[in-house]
């Protein structure tokens, strides 16, 4: 461009010599004064020469369009070079951001960000997807910025010059628009990095939600659950724990189940209501079978013999007597250790011993039968060792109870419901004629007495 420009220079200020005996024409340049309009001719000596050639004014007026050309160009020039720093100021508060740093905003940007009326690199907002979307507006008018950008570098304004139609196409320089294109590509790697971390933190709050609601849910159902049998209860029972199960006849087929089963245990403690006028024995107001062993924990009274309490089929005989046709509170406790064990009516401790089964464990999973003996889990009932009477308030814990508790149980001035197997109606179903009746043991206890 400049080669071009200068060559016209001496072609216009040229001074046109012809030869008296010369066949051709040749130009001869001048100096030009410096400040001095290059379109207009001057003497070796520097003094101004007038023309009023219609060919050097063709020429005249060609380089002052040129010249104006030449000016636009340079502040297309520096048009650009406020863009590109625009673009490098925006990518380095993107490299910021990436960088996590806290966010907040620049003095120096608040111009230009109300400049083109909106943030794009500003706070990002706190919803992810909100953050996704606002990312990819902004990559997008990046990228369109640089289109243009690229093709206002190859589509710069042209001036036909003369008769030639002289294009002047000046591109922006091949390194700068790599480095551009490189600054662009590093920010939208970033910005895809960081919607990849946003959906991945996206993804996350949902299963931690969608985890919580479940939750809630199961809790709620399982409250409802309750609810529901409480409700059904209080129709029949003043509350769930004011009843007793009648087992009047000594069949095989005529018993209780507890829904719930035992965990593994290291102790326990058995406490209940029962009343029976049988004869000869009471027969087995409770026992415990699990797979591979049917006599896991039995409390029996068979015959003419006493009451016995059965510890993985080994026997300890108990000092209780039961079986006048009155209400009695009896609890039986046990641990591994030793095989220690204690047996209390109506609150008092009538007898101890220990080497029942010792070390041995409860085992879980079995099931839990009111008022029959099993030969095999859950069945294989013997009639001659069925229960008679009714019973009431069966809670069981797996630890031993304080002497002082047991009293309080004994007497009706604590309520202390089971923590394994607690006496409520909806975890107690009969079989085979057995009934389940309204029952205020204490009310009905005093009338007795």
């Amino acid at each position: 461009m400049l080669t071009f420009v200068v060559g016209l220079l001496y072609l216009v200020s040229g001074r046109t010599v012809r030869s008296q005996g010369a066949t051709g024409s040749r130009f001869v340049c001048n100096a030009i004064p410096p400040g001095a309009e290059p379109g207009c001719g001057y003497d070796p000596s520097g003094n101004r020469l007038q023309s009023s050639s219609p060919g050097e004014d063709e020429l005249r007026n060609t380089i002052i369009v040129l010249r104006e050309t030449i000016l636009q160009q340079k502040e297309t020039l520096v048009i650009q070079q406020g863009t590109i720093k625009e673009l490098n100021s925006k990518l380095a508060r993107c490299e910021a951001a990436a960088g996590e740093s806290p966010p907040g905003r620049s003095r120096g940007q608040g111009s230009r960000r109300k400049e083109y009326g909106k943030n794009t690199m500003g706070d990002l907002p706190r919803d992810p997807g909100e953050s996704i979307d606002q990312l990819g507006k902004t990559m997008q008018s990046l990228k369109g910025r640089l289109e243009n950008l690229e093709q206002q570098s190859l589509r710069l304004p042209s001036t036909n010059v003369s008769a030639g139609s002289v294009s002047a196409l000046t591109p922006l320089p091949l390194e700068l628009r790599e480095l551009l294109r490189q600054r662009l590509g590093g920010l939208e790697t970033q910005l895809l990095r960081k919607v990849a971390d946003l959906e991945e933190e996206k993804s996350q709050l949902y299963n931690e939600t969608a985890a919580h609601r479940q939750r809630t849910e199961s809790a709620l159902n399982s409250l409802m659950e309750r609810i529901t049998e409480l409700e059904k209860s209080n129709n029949a029972f003043k509350s769930p724990e004011d009843f007793k199960v009648s087992l009047p006849l000594r069949t095989n087929y005529l018993y209780g189940r507890i829904k719930k089963s035992l965990p593994e245990m290291y102790a326990f403690t058995v406490c209940m209501w029962l009343k029976s006028s049988a004869s000869p024995g009471i027969g087995t107001p409770f026992s415990y079978g699990v797979p591979g062993q049917a006599n896991e924990i039995v409390l029996i009274e068979w015959g003419n013999n006493p009451i016995e309490l059965l510890v993985n089929d080994k026997v300890a005989q108990l000092p209780l007597s039961v079986s006048d046709g009155r209400w009695h509170h009896i609890c039986i406790t046990w641990t591994t250790r030793d095989g220690f064990w204690e047996a209390y009516q109506d609150g008092e401790r009538l007898g101890t011993g220990d080497n029942l089964a010792p070390w041995h464990p409860i085992k879980p999973g079995g099931v839990i039968i009111l008022g029959q003996e099993q030969d095999i889990v859950g069945g294989r009932f013997d009639a001659t060792q069925a229960f008679v009477g009714e019973l009431s308030q069966f809670n069981m814990w797996d630890r031993v109870l304080r002497p002082m508790d047991i009293v309080g149980l004994a007497n009706c001035s604590a309520y202390m419901p089971g923590n394994v197997v607690p006496w409520v109606d909806a975890n107690v179903e009969v079989f085979g004629g057995g009934s389940k009746a309204a029952l205020e043991i204490c009310e009905d206890r005093a009338s007795d007495s």
